[in-house]
């Protein structure tokens, strides 16, 4: 990747962050920078990389810049409440998307999902090209019901959460990156415990969001519990199975950051259902949820796709891991509630973003190679 797309990337990235802090200073009520918030990280960044990934180019092809560009006027079509265009936008979005998956796997259909012999990586891959797609259409529909309320089903969903399905496949294509890497280590009871793994997410995911349609709270209860533990089992296999070197550092920081946004999804759900505990209350952790799943995990694989052709690069990965930690744990869920602790994070998130995105490639020993070589 060119030095001027990691800037570019590193700009959509900070001020995707910047504009999580904004209601600090502006009015929420005037402009939901809310969700400028998750677009510009999940959509914008996220989508485009996924395609990125996809194509495995040294830059982005057409289709990832005609992607970027309408996934920005998605973005501010939807912040400034241009309804049309945001209800038009998604769908040659998802045409682009589809475009890329069909050249990358060769198939209209993805049969490839129900193939024993397709390693867990590639179904992991596929699945998030697939749930990008899908998640464009529908939130063209939902949009669509919002202004015309034609079918009461989709009600239950605010256009705020919803836009929070993105996030999906970013997480996704983070999965496929730590699958990538153990794919070709393990076979018997392991393999069957991958694709436990990749079903139980996949389906488990698109449950809980049909639950949270019906507001139902034990339900909800239970798929998060289970995604939970098929955190930990996807953590377990890939310490166990793993590729040693940075890539799994920054992999296995990232799987803890999802173990604590699972804990912290489980918490919120009971605190919220008991009755207890007004949203106020319950706002801080909701937000250290969302900053370590955006911030946390997600960006751990994104970071990883940016430079996969470059590792080993020369960085102190344990030292930044320390501040990757100390920014999305600490300082963002402050800065949430508190302007200086807001100023801290991005400050401190900017330099991280920086140290990892143009920290030179280190020169490649044979070892190297075959680490690389592993993590493509």
């Amino acid at each position: 990747m060119s030095n001027p797309l990691k800037f570019l990337f590193l700009v959509m990235l900070a001020i995707g962050i910047l504009s999580g802090f904004l209601h600090l200073l502006i009015p929420p009520d005037q402009y939901n920078f809310e969700r400028l918030h998750i677009f510009l990280f999940n959509l914008c960044s996220g989508g485009t990389l996924i395609l990125y990934f996809s194509e495995n180019r040294k830059e982005l092809s057409l289709y990832g810049r005609l992607f970027l560009f309408l996934a920005i006027g998605f973005a501010l079509s939807s912040f400034f409440n241009i309804t049309l265009a945001a209800m038009i936008l998604p769908w040659p979005l998802a045409v682009l998307v589809e475009t890329v998956r069909y050249k990358t796997f060769g198939q209209i259909l993805p049969s490839a999902l129900f193939s024993a012999t397709e390693n867990i990586g590639r179904k992991f891959h596929q699945a998030s090209l697939l749930c990008l797609s899908c998640a464009l259409i529908f939130s063209s529909v939902v949009l669509y019901n919002k202004q015309f309320g034609t079918w009461t089903i989709l009600n239950g969903f605010s256009l705020n959460t919803f836009y929070l399905a993105f996030s999906f496949p970013v997480s996704l294509i983070s999965l496929a990156v730590v699958f990538t890497q153990i794919d070709s280590r393990f076979s018997g009871v392991i393999q069957v415990l991958s694709e436990l793994s990749f079903w139980g997410i996949n389906l488990g995911v698109i449950l809980f969001f049909l639950l949270i349609l019906g507001h139902l709270y034990v339900p909800q209860m239970a798929i998060a519990t289970l995604l939970f533990l098929l955190v930990l089992l996807i953590l377990f296999v890939y310490l166990q199975y793993g590729s040693p070197g940075q890539q799994k550092n920054f992999l296995t920081s990232g799987i803890f950051f999802l173990l604590i946004t699972s804990i912290s999804g489980i918490s919120y759900i009971f605190l919220k259902y008991s009755g207890g505990f007004t949203q106020p209350q319950l706002e801080p952790l909701l937000r250290l949820h969302t900053f370590t799943s955006l911030y946390g995990w997600n960006l751990s694989g994104l970071l990883l796709i940016c430079r996969r052709q470059d590792f080993p690069i020369q960085l102190n990965s344990k030292r930044l891991i320390t501040l990757h930690w100390l920014t999305v744990l600490v300082l963002c869920p402050l800065g949430y509630f508190s302007l200086p602790f807001a100023g801290a994070a991005i400050v401190l998130y900017v330099i991280f973003l920086y140290q990892v995105f143009f920290a030179e490639s280190t020169p490649v020993s044979k070892t190297g190679a075959q680490n690389r070589k592993a993590f493509i």
